[in-house]
Parts: structure tokens; C-alpha cells; sequence
């Protein structure tokens, strides 16, 4: 199965680093949060993506084009013109880049690579979050019903720790972060059939307004929960909270 990644967006709320570069290509401990998303569904034995590229797109073509000289040692001939790699480090992936269009939305930008997946059923995600989501679970729970979409849905994190108060207003408690009040939201991580695509109508439609709001009154979307790890990097801080996790061996995303 296929793995498509929206990585086209602007990534205006992380705009220390998206003035640069593309959010996809943000890295963490020393590599794109895109490559992290990959080695993800790589562990789990799905080798080939599809990027939806956008924003600043040509940077994430290039690093791929790249990918030997970024990651290897290398020694340039000048007189000989030519370029030896040594310890080379490679992935066995298949990677299709697709120029979406730089104001197309999410909708817009699935519709655009129908072409690339046939009727098969594909993978689904957005190129700015981690999660230890078990993929072949995930999967094998698409394949137990019959509709047309699976969105793994989680609890966030608080971004405030909470108090717990007694009578006399002491403070009884105190719980750092605490996840949502039971609250599910879209996690990301789908599972989909060709059949999304009658949904998607053009470049403007925001797949996870009125498809997914279709879809769900169709009974074609159902949840796969995952209650473990999962944070989206939409913030510098969530930037620097995972580049913290990593640096200190504490990356519930790695899981090869």
C-alpha cells in the first residue's frame, strides 16, 4: 500500500523555521519530521510514499534528489568530475513528489494525486505529526468494516497542568498536562478507499470540512482510538518538546 503525506502547507504558526523551509522539512534531532513520519510506516513494512508537495516544495524534491549526499561520506574529483559516496545510507523506499499547487487546500491536494493510486485503498497523513500508532493494527481495523475512510482519532495533551482544590481552597493536586476531558480529535494516520475521491471536488475544498463531514453522515468514516503517543508540531515549543525527547532517548515515535 501506498503512503500519501500532505506536505504543502505554509506552516504559518511555525514561522521561525517555515520562512526558511517547508514545515515538513523541520527537523528534529538532525533529520525532517517528514523523514521521522516515514520511518514510521516504514517499520511497519510500507516502503513507498507519495508527498504532496506545496510551499517551498522544491526543497523537499531536492533533499530526496540528494538524499546519498546528505546522509553519506563522499569525495569530489574536480579533475576527473566525479563523486565517490562511501558509508552509504539508504532507505528502501520509493518516493513519487507531486507539485500540488501552492494555494491548493488538504482536499485539493489528495484530488490532484488520483492518478498515482488507482483504486487501491492508501494511507493517509499530515507531514507534521508523530505518533507510536500501531500501522498494521490501524490497518487491520479498516479492513473489519466496510467503509470508505479510517481516522485514528486521539486525546491531545493539555497545554495547562490542572489543580485539583480542596474545601478550604488548598491545593490538593497538581497534574501536569493532563490529555482532554475524553475529547477525541483527528489524529491524522487514515486508512482510505478510492471511493474519498467522489467527495473531493477542486483545488478549494478542505478535506476535513464537508468530505469528511459527508462521509461521517454517510457512515463511510469510522475511528480507529489510540490512546499512546501522539503530538503534532505546529508550535516551536512542540518543536523544541520533541527535539528534547529525542535527544534524551525518549522518542515514543521510534520504533525501528
Amino acid at each position: 500500500m501506498k503512503v500519501v503525506i500532505l506536505a504543502g502547507g505554509f506552516g504559518s504558526r511555525l514561522s521561525e523555521e517555515t520562512s526558511l523551509k517547508p514545515k515538513p522539512m523541520v527537523e528534529i534531532g538532525g533529520m525532517p519530521i517528514l523523514w521521522h513520519i516515514m520511518k514510521i510506516y516504514s517499520a511497519h513494512g510500507f516502503n513507498e510514499f507519495i508527498i504532496l508537495c506545496g510551499y517551498k516544495g522544491y526543497m523537499i524534491k531536492e533533499y530526496f534528489a540528494n538524499y546519498y549526499a546528505h546522509l553519506s561520506d563522499m569525495t569530489i574529483d574536480l579533475e576527473k568530475n566525479t563523486i565517490s559516496y562511501h558509508k552509504n545510507k539508504a532507505e528502501h523506499w520509493k518516493i513519487t513528489l507531486v507539485d500540488t499547487g501552492l494555494e491548493s487546500m488538504t482536499g485539493g491536494r489528495i484530488k490532484r494525486v488520483r492518478d498515482y493510486l488507482g483504486e487501491d485503498p492508501f494511507f493517509l497523513t499530515y507531514g507534521d505529526g508523530l505518533s507510536n500508532v500501531n500501522i498494521k493494527d490501524l490497518l487491520d481495523f479498516h479492513q473489519s468494516h466496510k467503509g470508505a475512510i479510517t481516522m485514528t482519532a486521539v486525546q491531545p495533551e493539555g497545554r495547562f497542568g490542572s489543580l485539583q482544590i480542596g474545601d478550604n481552597n488548598e491545593v490538593v493536586s497538581f497534574t501536569e498536562k493532563p490529555k482532554g476531558d475524553g475529547v477525541w480529535i483527528n489524529g491524522g494516520f487514515f486508512v482510505c478507499e478510492a471511493k474519498i475521491f467522489d467527495y473531493l471536488e477542486n483545488d478549494a475544498t478542505i478535506f476535513e470540512k464537508q468530505p469528511l463531514e459527508q462521509l461521517a453522515q454517510d457512515g463511510e468514516l469510522f475511528s480507529f482510538k489510540h490512546t499512546d503517543f501522539w503530538k503534532p508540531m505546529d508550535m516551536l515549543r512542540d518543536k523544541m518538546e520533541l527535539e528534547e525527547m529525542w535527544k534524551n532517548d525518549l522518542a515514543p515515535w521510534k520504533i525501528w
